[in-house]
């Protein structure tokens, strides 16, 4: 007698029945504790700290300040814009910061996708296109802004990560 492919997974199947998913409750909890990372690593910038997150400053409208409710796919889109504006900065403090955003995206698809919201990847960002200009023009004006206002951002997504937020 031939033990053919059906025999092999019924004799796998005890040990593939005790693998788990990943708890949605661990996903999470590694979330909020890679955003207090993030929010950390923009406090030891020193320079950071000048700017109010909330200040206007002419020719960095297009850095993303406060949301009062913010959803799964907004807090992507918000992150991808700040990830595109800190790839773009040539300084060496945000490059982890930079690398941690596309970590913290990924924990937010993941949450995304446990809750069954398709979460679009996010599209070329047409108004950072003058972003060139602006960096030549003011380089230290927009790292701090952008810090200074993604921090807030990211506290704004600590607190609505406890409420549980919607697609």
């Amino acid at each position: 007698m031939r033990c053919g492919p059906l025999c092999r997974f019924l004799w796998l199947w005890p040990y593939l029945s005790y693998i788990e998913a990943v708890p949605i409750r661990k996903v999470q909890d590694d979330t909020k504790t890679l955003i207090k990372t993030i929010v950390t690593r923009i406090n030891d910038i020193s320079h950071t700290q000048s700017v109010s997150s909330k200040q206007r400053v002419t020719g960095l409208d297009f850095i993303p300040g406060l949301l009062p409710v913010l959803s799964l796919s907004k807090m992507d889109q918000i992150l991808a814009i700040y990830q595109q504006i800190l790839t773009s900065l040539p300084s060496r403090n945000v490059i982890q910061i930079s690398n941690d955003l596309e970590n913290l995206r990924d924990l937010l698809h993941l949450l995304a996708s446990s809750k069954s919201c398709p979460l679009p990847q996010a599209r070329a960002l047409e108004t950072l296109e003058s972003l060139g200009g602006v960096l030549e023009a003011s380089l230290y004006s927009t790292e701090v802004v952008a810090l200074s206002r993604l921090q807030g951002s990211l506290q704004d997504m600590l607190r609505q990560l406890d409420l549980s937020p919607g697609c």
